[in-house]
């Protein structure tokens, strides 16, 4: 059984991965600071505290569990958030990815799969988005995953790192065994929120803008279920271990969908009605991004069996009612 490191593995899509590397044979180490993860979303390896800003924290950690190979995820992932503090996502995106590399690169690591994403396009000049469309990103998220796209190049070159760099498009829905699931405070993803609102959990959902041009107005995404990214993340591990030459891929469906329509399959899965109201557009949103997966389909084997979008709001449906409803028998319970 092999050792994989796997940085933000406390977290949504992280822990997802952990999952999906346990049912493959290895053993998932997650490194986290639990700043945004949840202790209790590592259930397939050993979860070892710290940060990956610390190099000898992480190089002794590499040591104790004999590492072969690492996937990279710790990082802040919001739009909205970076385009008003882009100072904190420069420094713990871009200068701790840095460190962790400096790191890999000192203890004799070498392949690394990076959780990257589909922010680096900016507006695209044309949809689907291949990776060759050149990258135009127009927040400071997407510049930072540029940024770091171009560092495993440099150290591939001073080091011989070799990496895949998954550009994911929009992660949603949960583990469809219903053990981890999406859990976020504040939640800043559209389908928890959407969610929400069905439920009662909040007055109503926000659409951010409906003067785009897009067929509703509305924005219009990719979106992916994160049992599926998780298994793109098992296989590019294994190109790499292959001998596979450092590349970049696109992980998405190939259709886009509009805020509306999520709004509309959230009210056909749950028989529930989503209140709404429409404000302003949000800074650093582009008006759409769809994927053109046809290379992780061809090289890795890429497929997203569970990323229709009703089964996608269903497996998330099914774990935000047992994980609030667990909430709140904790909170009745507690007082």
């Amino acid at each position: 059984m092999s050792r994989i490191l796997v940085t933000g593995g406390a977290g949504y899509v992280g822990s997802h991965v952990c999952k999906a590397l346990h049912a493959h044979g290895h053993e998932p180490v997650a490194i986290d600071n639990l700043s945004e993860g949840h202790d209790w979303a590592v259930k397939w390896g050993p979860l070892v505290r710290g940060d990956i800003a610390d190099g000898e924290f992480v190089r002794r950690t590499i040591r104790e569990h004999d590492i072969e190979g690492v996937i990279h995820m710790a990082s802040l992932a919001y739009v909205g958030e970076s385009v008003k503090d882009p100072g904190k996502y420069w420094f713990n995106n871009v200068g701790n990815a840095a460190r962790l590399f400096d790191a890999l690169a000192a203890e004799g690591v070498r392949d690394v799969v990076f959780s990257s994403s589909c922010a680096i396009y900016g507006v695209p000049e044309r949809l689907p988005i291949t990776e060759d469309l050149p990258p135009r990103p127009i927040n400071p998220y997407g510049h930072t995953k540029l940024v770091i796209e171009a560092m495993l190049a440099d150290f591939a070159a001073a080091h011989g790192l070799r990496s895949v760099s998954l550009r994911y498009f929009n992660a949603a829905g949960a583990d469809p065994d219903g053990e981890i699931g999406e859990d976020h405070d504040p939640e800043p993803h559209l389908i928890p929120n959407i969610l929400a609102a069905a439920a009662g959990y909040r007055p109503a959902i926000d659409i951010l803008g409906d003067d785009y041009n897009t067929p509703d107005g509305t924005c219009v995404r990719d979106f992916v279920h994160v049992t599926d990214l998780a298994a793109a993340h098992v296989a590019a591990l294994a190109y790499l271990r292959e001998g596979g030459a450092s590349r970049s891929f696109n992980l998405g469906t190939g259709e886009g969908r509009s805020v509306r329509q999520v709004i509309d399959a959230v009210e056909r899965v749950t028989g529930r009605p989503v209140p709404q109201r429409v404000g302003p557009r949000r800074p650093g949103d582009p008006p759409a991004l769809v994927a053109d997966p046809g290379m992780a389909r061809e090289v890795l084997g890429f497929a997203t069996p569970h990323s229709d979008l009703d089964t996608l709001v269903a497996t998330a449906w099914r774990w935000y009612q047992a994980h609030f409803a667990a909430r709140a028998d904790s909170r009745r319970a507690a007082q």
